[in-house]
C-alpha cells in the first residue's frame, strides 16, 4: 500500500494537537457527498507517494508535529496499513485513525496493538437511510454497530461524526442517531462543501440554525455535541 497523498499541517484534525494528515486511496463506501473522488473511484489513477520520502519528511518534523492521521477514502481496506502506521508510531507519533466503522476487527486489532490513540468514525446517517447515504442498493449495519459498541464501551479516545446535507439528513434523522448513538462522548455535525473533487454535485449544506436543532437532539441524549465546519 502506497499513500497517495499528504497534507502537511492540520490544527483541527485531532483537538489542540499539530497533525499531519496522509491519505490512502480506495474505500468500499461511495458516498455521493464524498470530497475525496478520485481517491475512492479511481485509486488505481491516484498518486503514489514514496513511502521512503514520506517516511524522511515525518522523521524530520518530529519537533515540529504532534500527531499524524491516517485518512482516505477507507484505510482499513488495506491490510498492510499496519506496517506504515507502526513505522510511523516508532517516530514518536500519536496517530489518529479515520475511518467509516465497516472492519472493525480491524480496528480492534489497530487499538489493542496499541498503533491508534483516536479513532473519529463516521455516523452517516439515520439506520434506514444508510446504504441511501452511502452509496449503495443495500448495506448490512452489523460491522457498523460493532465498531460502535467497540468505541461507545470506552476503550480508546474517539469521536463521531456526521457530514450532513439538506438531501440527506433532517430531525428524524437526528432523533435515530441520537438513539442509536446514546452514551457517546463526543459527536461532532460536520457542514458540507461542495468541492471540486466531490463525486457528486448539487448537494446543500444545511444551514447552521437547523443544525443546531440537531446538536440539541443529540445534547437531550446526553451526548456532547458540537458544530464543525460552521462559522
Amino acid at each position: 500500500m502506497d499513500f497517495s497523498g499528504l497534507e502537511k499541517l492540520s490544527l483541527v484534525d485531532f483537538d489542540d494537537k499539530i497533525t499531519c494528515t496522509l491519505f490512502t486511496a480506495g474505500c468500499n463506501f461511495r458516498c455521493p457527498f464524498c470530497h475525496n473522488g478520485e481517491l475512492v473511484l479511481h485509486p488505481e489513477l491516484s498518486p503514489k507517494l514514496n513511502w521512503d520520502e514520506v517516511y524522511s519528511y515525518l522523521e524530520r518534523r518530529r519537533k515540529m508535529l504532534d500527531a499524524v492521521t491516517i485518512s482516505g477514502g477507507e484505510p482499513l481496506i488495506h491490510p498492510d496499513v499496519e506496517e506504515k502506521i507502526a513505522a510511523i508510531k516508532k517516530l514518536g507519533y500519536m496517530i489518529k485513525l479515520d475511518t467509516n466503522g465497516s472492519f472493525p476487527a480491524f480496528m480492534k486489532h489497530l487499538v489493542e496493538s496499541g498503533l491508534v490513540d483516536y479513532v473519529a468514525m463516521d455516523i452517516k446517517n439515520s439506520r434506514a437511510r444508510y446504504a441511501e447515504t452511502i452509496g449503495l442498493k443495500s448495506f448490512d449495519l452489523t460491522p457498523i454497530q460493532e465498531s460502535l459498541d467497540y468505541l461507545l464501551g470506552d476503550h480508546v479516545d474517539y469521536e463521531l461524526r456526521t457530514t450532513v446535507m439538506e438531501e440527506f439528513h433532517d430531525e428524524e434523522s437526528f432523533k435515530d442517531i441520537a438513539a442509536w448513538v446514546k452514551g457517546a462522548k463526543r459527536y461532532f455535525i460536520q457542514g458540507y462543501k461542495d468541492r471540486e473533487g466531490c463525486i457528486e454535485h448539487g448537494f446543500h449544506m444545511v444551514e447552521k440554525e437547523k443544525a443546531l436543532r440537531f446538536r440539541a437532539i443529540l445534547e437531550e441524549a446526553g451526548i456532547k455535541a458540537s458544530l464543525r465546519g460552521y462559522d
